[in-house]
């Protein structure tokens, strides 16, 4: 199913594999000079976190390029699970190679910020012909456990504001330390992509399900690391935006995965955590020519 979609995007219903409804929103037109870039958001995030690099991609007069933003199950406009335990990489792997496939946008420079390049690296692993080049948006083979602390206190728990003025207002309580320069208009922003109007009522714009699958993590033992995914990248083309705040990402892991990909290009964004927002022009710049450098990699 097709539907006109924000700013001239076009929003698409896929199948999952088990039936499930996903949503997916397209910018741009399909075109053989340059590859389809997907973009993959954060744990309890929506496509919506994309707009701003989207809509340059595709508008991009030089090289107009055609972008694919995904929601997960469970989270914006792609049916709620029934059963939260789907609420995992596994399934959420074969969603994306669903959609991929569906799409017919393999391959693709795939955009993962947090849990999506977790799925990014795991599609290296499993499927390295589907990738193009990857983006790395905050994330690595380690997760800090602070950060991930800070994750679970509020996926799922957040007070429920009784305007998107108020949830602005939570969101800068919780975030203005990793995010010292947004302004006022920007939490507001983040608060229309957190939160969503249903029966006049603010809901968050995921399944507060999704909470549960965060409460088995055992924060005395450390996370399995995931190097061997991670290597697996060794021939795509890589770039690492890393938050300079970020609480996820740490510079040391920036530099043992420089010492195991050579041609790593790194972005640190100052005054940003975790996730660096992706909506300013000199990162959207950066990542439009790391795709030039990936559709070049591909006629040689």
């Amino acid at each position: 199913m097709t539907t006109p979609g924000a700013g001239g995007s076009v929003d698409l219903t896929i199948s999952a594999p088990d039936g499930l409804r996903l949503h997916v929103r397209r910018y741009g037109a399909r075109s053989d000079a340059t590859l389809p870039v997907l973009c993959l958001p954060g744990l309890a995030r929506t496509v919506d976190d994309f707009e701003e690099l989207a809509q340059s991609l595709a508008a991009d007069t030089a090289e107009p390029r055609c972008v694919f933003a995904m929601d997960y199950r469970g989270r914006g406009d792609s049916e709620y699970d029934r059963d939260y335990a789907n609420y995992s990489l596994p399934v959420e792997l074969a969603d994306v190679l669903a959609v991929m496939t569906a799409l017919e946008v393999a391959p693709a420079i795939v955009v993962g910020t947090s849990r999506g390049g977790i799925l990014a690296m795991l599609l290296a692993a499993f499927r390295p012909a589907a990738l193009a080049g990857v983006v790395l948006n905050d994330i690595g083979p380690v997760i800090e456990p602070q950060g991930l602390m800070r994750i679970k206190s509020y996926v799922g728990r957040l007070p429920t504001p009784r305007t998107f003025e108020e949830g602005a207002q939570i969101l800068q309580r919780l975030g203005s330390g990793h995010f010292p320069k947004l302004e006022a208009a920007d939490w507001l922003r983040l608060a229309r992509r957190t939160w969503r109007e249903r029966d006049r009522k603010l809901t968050t714009a995921y399944d507060e399900k999704l909470a549960k699958t965060l409460e088995a993590i055992d924060f005395e033992q450390p996370l399995p690391p995931l190097w061997n995914e991670f290597e697996a990248l060794a021939r795509t083309p890589l770039m690492v935006v890393r938050g300079a705040n970020s609480d996820i990402l740490s510079s040391d892991t920036v530099k043992a995965m420089r010492s195991r990909h050579h041609d790593i290009d790194v972005v640190e964004i100052a005054d940003q955590g975790h996730a660096p927002l992706l909506a300013e022009p000199p990162i959207i710049k950066r990542i439009a020519a790391f795709a030039t450098l990936c559709d070049l990699g591909r006629r040689h």
